[in-house]
């Protein structure tokens, strides 16, 4: 099946006040994402990065511009319609895990999915969502580890968990902001082979990162300079 541009941006602008300064962090960033594709966007610190993956998944607003997924203005959406987008089209990794400090491996990796269902749904998928949860953490060496918390982990364990939990609900889109950034050279590059082994697999991927070694590893490299992406 040839591929179709399954994320697009139009014009983005994002600011931030910083007492009496204006931060013009995206000064029209367009862009386009297809189907499989393992995408990399470089820059610096501050360079607005985290910015750009935010406004894509929805977390964030734009002060102008449009973010579409499969041709539909994610921005439009409204209440519960956002958080479903969010919820089931989109996996989040970020640099510092964001793992739930009071709940277990298997039970972190569930959470997304069972927010995504609530209480009175939950109970119709627990069973499903569990025994695939045991299979993606058995997939990443995590299976002798499922009843420890965050604290009882290394770094690139946390990372793992992270990115099952990204993937318990199949997303279309992985998100991921420095994912390499808080390990070590064995752990990261550990990482590293489980994105391109997901991509492998289909797996459609928007990576930022400051380190050019990493984003060399996928498709695609843009640079964020200066509020704008460009390609080298």
């Amino acid at each position: 099946m040839p591929a179709v541009d399954l994320l697009t941006t139009d014009g983005l602008h994002k600011h931030y006040r910083m007492g009496s300064e204006d931060l013009h962090v995206l000064r029209g960033v367009t862009l386009k994402v297809k189907t499989g594709e393992w995408l990399a966007v470089l820059g610096g610190s501050g360079s607005g990065k985290s910015t750009l993956l935010h406004l894509l998944g929805g977390l964030d607003q734009p002060d102008e511009g449009t973010v579409r997924f499969r041709g539909h203005d994610v921005f439009e959406l409204r209440g519960g319609a956002a958080d479903r987008f969010r919820n089931e089209n989109v996996g989040f990794v970020f640099q510092f895990y964001h793992l739930l400090p009071e709940l277990n491996v298997l039970e972190n990796t569930l959470i997304s999915a069972m927010a995504g269902r609530g209480m009175l749904g939950w109970p119709a998928v627990r069973g499903k969502l569990r025994q695939r949860a045991r299979a993606l953490l058995d997939r990443l060496g995590l299976s002798p580890r499922l009843n420890h918390r965050p604290n009882q982990l290394s770094g690139g364990e946390r990372q793992r968990v992270a990115i099952a939990r990204a993937m318990i609900n199949e997303p279309e889109i992985l998100l991921a902001d420095e994912p390499t950034g808080n390990l070590d050279r064995q752990n990261g590059k550990q990482i590293l082979e489980l994105f391109a082994q997901l991509h492998r697999e289909g797996q459609t991927t928007v990576m930022v990162s400051h380190d050019l070694h990493v984003a060399e590893q996928a498709d695609r490299v843009l640079t964020l300079e200066n509020g704008r992406l460009i390609e080298k």
